[in-house]
């Protein structure tokens, strides 16, 4: 049974993808527990290495089956009716609309199957529908600040940064999408960190990347074309829009010592991590995938065996009882070496 269950929660992301499976819960006491897991989207990046860090903490008799949304609300509601119909213990959703969070709880409420959500943060109000509801995730606003902070750091011992000498960082903005709660707050503290470090800024542009790299490459190539070397700083809301921006600027000559600007990411991807390497991306700011990924089967486990989740059964502090915050960490590649052990490769 052992061997067979891990051959399940290995194959079930594969299996799903090609039109699933649809394995009912055994009426049998000493049946494994089953977890189903809702993800946005299986091709993002971050969330790849989200959702293989939940398969490398699954114990042997939990089976853990993941969905992929496609980037579709409608699929991800017809795949949670799939999970309620085959009575799972326990829901882990990473949800493709954040505001659809609130009908969600209502739906599991309904089948009494608790909830854990990740990443992608539902509102307060929908947190407060049921007392078997929790999240896991990180603070958008400390990646923000801590984007904002690589910049100055840079700016502040690399005078020559200042290209037209103004005492003014010019600066382009990749965004993710419109309206993620992500996208906003990383934008909005990136900048005010750069503020508060007494640095007068000018936004030269601002579009959405998707948080794809080929759409991140678009955006910055039509940012090239319009300022050039005017731009001082790029931000970018995760390392596959900066890797795109970097893409760009390579093909257009600007990964150069006397053209270089410098750019910052958000999650401390595999790739981010060789770019930096290189001397192309300035820094990233870590959002621990593999501690999220740990901390979001803790959760759907406790949950799924008939706990309430605590410090104690799943090694993760937890804020106000519902919350499981795993904190940012700033990259550069001088600190690279000691933040390799929480990257997924």
């Amino acid at each position: 049974m052992k061997n067979r269950v891990k051959l399940y929660i290995l194959a079930t992301p594969l299996l799903l993808m090609m039109g699933g499976c649809s394995i009912m819960r055994s009426d049998d006491p000493n049946a494994p527990l089953k977890i189903g897991v809702l993800i946005y989207r299986f091709d993002d990046t971050f969330m790849t290495e989200v959702r293989n860090s939940i398969l490398a903490a699954a114990d042997s008799h939990v089976i853990v089956e993941f969905a992929d949304s496609r980037n579709s609300q409608s699929t991800q509601n017809h795949q949670m009716d799939k999970f309620v119909k085959e009575k799972v213990d326990a829901l882990a959703i990473n949800p493709v609309d954040r505001t659809a969070a609130a009908a969600m709880i209502t739906k599991a409420k309904a089948a009494n199957i608790p909830v854990v959500f990740f990443n992608r943060e539902p509102v307060a109000d929908a947190m407060k529908k049921w007392d078997k509801v929790y999240y896991v995730g990180a603070k958008a606003e400390q990646s923000g600040t801590m984007s904002g902070q690589l910049i100055v750091d840079y700016i502040k011992s690399h005078p020559e940064a200042d290209k037209n000498k103004d005492d003014v960082l010019q600066y382009v903005m990749l965004k993710g999408e419109p309206g993620h709660q992500d996208a906003e707050l990383r934008t909005k503290f990136a900048i005010k960190a750069v503020e508060d470090a007494g640095i007068k800024v000018e936004k030269l542009a601002e579009d959405t990347g998707m948080w794809e790299r080929s759409k991140g490459k678009a955006k910055m190539s039509t940012f090239l074309g319009l300022y050039g070397d005017r731009i001082e700083a790029v931000f970018a809301n995760n390392d596959d829009m900066a890797l795109g921006a970097i893409d760009a600027m390579q093909e257009k000559g600007f990964i150069t010592a006397d053209r270089f600007i410098p750019v910052v990411g958000v999650n401390g991807t595999a790739s981010a991590m060789k770019a930096m390497e290189d001397g192309a991306l300035l820094g990233t700011v870590l959002n621990d995938a593999v501690n999220q990924g740990k901390a979001t089967y803790a959760v759907a486990h406790s949950l799924a065996s008939g706990q309430i989740p605590d410090q104690t059964n799943i090694g993760y502090e937890m804020a106000d009882g519902l919350y499981v915050w795993i904190p940012y960490k700033k990259i550069t590649k001088g600190n690279r070496s000691i933040n390799l052990s929480n990257s997924i490769r």
